[in-house]
């Protein structure tokens, strides 16, 4: 069976940046299929502005009718902090003989030293590392290190085994920021060709980045 491709994120809310990225990575890396994993309580950012419920919908709309593409919502319904590495035990326990490929960007494997049990990560999927052409892979220090250990060229390893293996894949970046999103739809602007019409109409009837809503 083909990896199954894990897209954590909080998606407050999802846009033609994320979408465009999952896109490349499920062809690039011949995915069954990419789960879109919403954050329900991410410990290393600020709270979402929109509900988990609304996130949640918004990237149901954003994916639907994407062959590949499908939802996973188990992190908005777990308490407590959102850990990866619990994500990917309970995904391991449903799938002990499936590969699994988390994705993460370039500035978060930067920061994977900091995540809580990171050193675990590994021994539950292979790690897919996103970046923008002209990023630079650490070649010293703890990832440096990781790197040479784990780390492999080939999308062929991330099938022939479960886990264990770092593959960095450069992808489109669009230059789109939820952060500036939110900010944009606050000041009364239309956030449309900026992701699917679908999660415009979501967040006009729902109106979770109105502009009282924002911290």
């Amino acid at each position: 069976m083909n990896p199954i491709g894990i897209f954590g994120g909080t998606f407050d809310p999802i846009h033609y940046g994320h979408l465009r990225t999952a896109f490349e990575l499920l062809q690039a890396l011949k995915l069954g299929e990419l789960r879109f994993m919403p954050a329900g309580n991410p410990p290393h950012r600020e709270q979402p502005m929109a509900s988990a419920e609304q996130r949640v919908a918004m990237v149901r709309a954003a994916t639907t009718g994407q062959p590949g593409f499908t939802v996973d919502d188990r992190e908005t319904r777990r308490e407590g902090p959102s850990y990866s590495v619990d994500t990917l035990a309970g995904l391991r326990a449903e799938h002990p003989t499936r590969p699994l490929c988390l994705i993460v960007g370039m500035d978060a494997f930067l920061e994977l030293p900091k995540w809580h049990q990171w050193q675990e990560l590994l021994q539950l999927s292979h790690l897919v590392v996103a970046h923008r052409p002209g990023w630079r892979a650490p070649t010293m220090g703890p990832l440096g290190e990781l790197l040479v250990d784990r780390g492999t060229g080939r999308v062929d390893d991330l099938h022939e085994a479960i886990a264990g293996r770092i593959f960095i894949h450069a992808v489109t970046q669009l230059e789109i920021s939820s952060t500036e999103v939110r900010r944009l739809i606050a000041s009364g602007r239309n956030p449309r060709y900026l992701m699917p019409d679908a999660v415009c109409d979501i967040i006009a009837s729902t109106a979770c980045y109105a502009r009282g809503q924002q911290r």
